[in-house]
């Protein structure tokens, strides 16, 4: 089969053990983004297979009319609102996604972000390439309040984090399911959202993207933080009301934001608005793209290949 890979930012996917699986396939990797219809057609046009990585390309039903020659997509990870599945039914594509996570890797990049926050460590180490010394001072996280809101599988990672650094975890209750769990760990429970922010050291977001949860975290809820205070999100830029972070950040509530996900990817520009500002951390959508869940995420995509080509689809969405 003829198979695009698209947006592999790092080039990562010819670096795996598991690209093997695709021995005897005609394989084309993309490192850039292209995101018009005429031009991701024109890069597709004679794809039979596309594999995706996350969400990183859209796939809609203006492109997938335009695309004749192609038979199967296969999501590396959770398929999403990113594909069109009815517009692929209508035109015979088979979209599979196994669903497979490693949520270690996304509670590791929460926490490291969470700490160069408030240590101030990326521009202390800025500082001392230039042979400076010493420009800001930072504060510990024990004993500080940290708010979680979405107790998942990676929520309850970060939450196991701040016991064992000494931090009083504590989960937003917005819904039954949250404060079941949550309680069932010994995890402490706020379900009044006012308090909840503005009593919150630091608040880290793990919620999933869905109608329900876009604009979850408001202009009002931020507004309440502390000016001391910290936001981390490592979910879903949408989470946030649009525009409502960087209102908040330019009148100082809360004090300091670290984000590995942003509305619109990847950010090729400079003078972004959450760019150069000394009070954010902005690493580029970091959080799972690491070796070992890429392994696991395009290792079960490529066995959707195979499985297509042998005539066995798995994992089938449409």
């Amino acid at each position: 089969m003829k198979i695009i890979i698209p947006d592999d930012y790092q080039d990562a996917a010819r670096t795996l053990n598991c690209f093997t699986k695709l021995v005897g396939h005609d394989v084309i990797v993309y490192r850039d983004t292209v995101k018009s219809v005429d031009a991701l057609a024109e890069r597709f046009k004679d794809a039979e297979a596309l594999v995706l990585i996350r969400e990183r390309t859209r796939i809609t039903r203006e492109l997938v009319a335009r695309l004749p020659k192609l038979w199967l997509i296969s999501q590396a990870g959770h398929g999403g609102a990113h594909i069109d599945v009815d517009a692929c039914r209508e035109h015979g594509i088979t979209v599979c996604a196994s669903g497979v996570s490693n949520p270690d890797a996304a509670a590791e990049i929460t926490w490291a972000l969470l700490l160069a926050s408030t240590r101030f460590i990326i521009s202390e180490a800025n500082r001392t390439q230039l042979g400076l010394w010493q420009g800001r001072l930072g504060e510990s996280v024990s004993g500080k309040f940290l708010g979680i809101v979405g107790y998942g599988k990676i929520g309850k990672r970060v939450a196991r984090y701040g016991k064992t650094f000494g931090m009083k975890v504590v989960v937003l209750g917005h819904r039954p399911t949250t404060i079941e769990r949550a309680l069932a760990d010994g995890i402490s429970i706020i379900e009044d959202r006012d308090d909840f922010f503005a009593q919150a050291d630091f608040v880290s977001l793990h919620l999933r993207l869905n109608a329900d949860t876009r604009g979850f975290v408001t202009l009002a809820d931020l507004m309440r933080m502390k000016p001391t205070a910290h936001l981390i999100n490592t979910a879903r830029s949408p989470l946030i009301e649009t525009g409502a972070l960087i209102k908040a950040l330019d009148a100082g509530r809360p004090g300091y934001a670290a984000l590995d996900v942003f509305d619109d990817e990847p950010i090729t520009f400079t003078d972004h608005p959450l760019l150069g500002r000394e009070n954010v951390i902005c690493t580029p959508h970091i959080g799972y793209t690491e070796r070992g869940t890429f392994e696991v995420y395009l290792g079960a995509a490529f066995d959707q290949i195979v499985a297509f080509a042998a005539g066995k689809p798995i994992h089938v969405l449409s």
